[in-house]
């Protein structure tokens, strides 16, 4: 019987977990894990297949990660969901049935859970509780890990899979503490939901979580004000229900279509759904204006990805945005808010572009209205709502929209140390350095699963995870038959691969002077600016990888056990 999507259940149980009194852990094994999302649950799995020992420890108290967390009205995939999926099990391939094209926050969550109880995963997972410190003891070459539930563990090895966008961001507002209605983060949304329904909502910012909730909450809001710092570009999701055909094309070609994904730029393949991610071949500034402008009416939004020269050439940059300027304004109704939703200070190509539902159309309702930050930006947050600089309103509910300290945030605030007791921040204090977004010299035995480094969020995460945590499996199955204890980079490779990571970045719209963007780290006031992702492309760092494993780990140093004298 195959089991459906939305009708999964959660089922299963950890033989450690969910007491809420249990007694602090102080036991050793093989692998520390840091995080139970798609990345801590496969390499959990792994491990288990190298006959190795190993923890999880997850904030949470069940599996999901960022599916567990982003709950808000309207969390969707931008990824086709059965290209954003497993790959390892053919059995769980098989079984699953997604019901949307992009499917929902509340089935991919059913999904992870239902991998987590068909593998058994639970039982070496310990739920609501965060790790706090870890620290690498060199004399014991190990890594001692702390938990607010008085945990003091140790592993041989660490996997950070705290994921890329799992530290969420309050803005600096004053006044914030002193609002006395309901106030909640997308990305910190409560298991029982939000009562929206007849109230005063006010929406702060209009990335990606805010652009997917604005038309649910919408639909039940008495009122919606939704508060802009910087417009964004979206592209429209196109969604569907999937049919059995779907279903069964798909499977019928799924070796073709995972390799496809492995060997991609960004992890997807061109089947079902995957063409909205095809590289484009035509330059826009080859057309004349006449095919600018069909091609305007014919891909609407999306035009604003049709042309493989808009990413690295600021003219034709230009001439995409002015048609899809024109596009906000054949949509929008009102022109002040149709210019104000319109981007105009950064580049296409410069933040990440969303897929959206009838985001434009739901600003034509007569109880939306937006507030451009530019033009009037917020004094305050008063104990009943909103102060700008034109007035206060006066809300229910406010809602904050405002993103993640991105890629890094995670690790940073855990206390991470390594050799000499070298903290993880002062390691980065200019800005994030590793191998490969893989391990970090002065850090042995200490791996991140998609760090900063490797392409992860500009990729099909899936893919990307499951390329990580093959990789880092195979590396310990080859340190453990070749007798080696321990494993971290060069500090002359790490510097070799940041300056990689940002030669393959330059000259892309990702790094234009006019760019502030998370990708840059430039939402977290302090933070040095600098391109986190790796944009080269998955397949081709793959072969990297794969390369420098098969050259005995270049760039690595690798120390064997000592041989007793005599």
């Amino acid at each position: 019987m195959k089991r459906r999507g939305p009708g999964a259940a959660n089922g299963g149980t950890s033989t450690v977990t969910n007491a809420a009194d249990r007694a602090p852990l102080a036991n050793s094994y093989d692998v520390i894990i840091v995080g139970a999302g798609f990345a801590g649950l496969y390499q959990l799995y792994r491990l288990r297949q190298l006959g190795m020992t190993a923890l999880v420890v997850e904030a949470g108290d069940d599996v999901g990660g960022t599916w567990y967390w982003n709950r808000y009205p309207g969390a969707r995939c931008d990824v086709t969901s059965l290209e954003y999926s497993y790959s390892w099990s053919k059995e769980l391939e098989n079984e699953w049935e997604w019901s949307e094209l992009m499917a929902s926050q509340p089935e991919i969550e059913r999904y992870a859970q239902h991998v987590a109880t068909k593998f058994d995963l639970r039982r070496d997972i310990v739920f609501n509780t965060r790790v706090t410190s870890a620290h690498y003891d060199e004399a014991a070459n190990c890594w001692r890990v702390t938990t607010d539930r008085g945990d003091a563990v140790q592993g041989r090895y660490a996997v950070m899979a705290t994921g890329c966008l799992s530290a969420p961001m309050l803005p600096n507002i004053p006044g914030i503490e002193s609002y006395q209605g309901v106030s909640v983060q997308t990305s910190l949304w409560p298991r029982d939901g939000v009562d929206l329904a007849g109230k005063r909502v006010a929406i702060i910012g209009t990335g990606s979580s805010a652009v997917q909730s604005i038309p649910e909450v919408a639909k039940v809001a008495a009122s919606l004000t939704v508060y802009q710092r910087t417009p964004t570009y979206t592209w429209p999701a196109n969604n569907r229900p999937l049919t059995e055909e779907d279903q069964r094309r798909v499977r019928e070609t799924y070796d073709q279509l995972r390799e496809q994904e492995r060997n991609s730029i960004a992890g997807i393949a061109l089947g079902l759904g995957g063409a909205l991610f095809a590289p484009p071949t035509a330059k826009i500034l080859e057309l004349s204006e006449d095919e600018r402008r069909e091609a305007l009416e014919k891909h609407g939004f999306s035009v604003t990805r049709m042309f493989a020269d808009v990413p690295t050439n600021m003219e034709a940059n230009g001439v995409a945005r002015a048609l899809y300027g024109e596009m906000v304004r054949r949509v929008v109704r009102d022109p002040e808010t149709a210019a104000a939703l319109t981007p105009s200070e950064h580049p296409i190509g410069c933040k990440r572009a969303v897929i959206d539902t009838n985001y434009f159309e739901t600003f034509n309702l007569p109880h939306v209205s937006l507030v451009d930050l530019r033009k009037d930006p917020i004094a305050a947050i008063t104990p009943s709502g909103i102060q700008t600089a034109s007035g206060s309103r006066e809300f229910d509910v406010i809602i904050y929209a405002t993103g993640f300290d991105a890629m890094t945030g995670a690790l940073n605030r855990i206390d991470i140390r390594g050799r000499g007791g070298e903290k993880l921040t002062e390691h980065w204090s200019g800005g994030p350095r590793n191998y490969l977004g893989l391990m970090v010299a002065g850090f042995p035995n200490l791996f991140t699963i998609t760090g900063p480094g490797s392409p992860s969020v500009l990729s099909n995460m899936i893919v990307s995870i499951e390329q990580h945590v093959d990789w880092i499996s195979d590396s310990l199955a080859y340190l453990r038959d070749h007798g080696i204890e321990r494993m971290e980079p060069t500090i002359e490779a790490e510097d070799r691969w940041v300056d990689h990571v940002n030669n393959v970045a330059s000259g892309t719209m990702y790094v234009a002077e006019s760019c502030h963007s998370w990708y840059l780290g430039e939402n977290v006031p302090g933070k040095i600016r600098q391109f986190m992702p790796y944009i080269g492309g998955v397949g081709r760092y793959r072969a990297k990888c794969d390369e420098i494993a098969a050259n005995g780990y270049e760039g690595f140093i690798l120390e064997k056990a000592a041989v007793p004298a005599g």
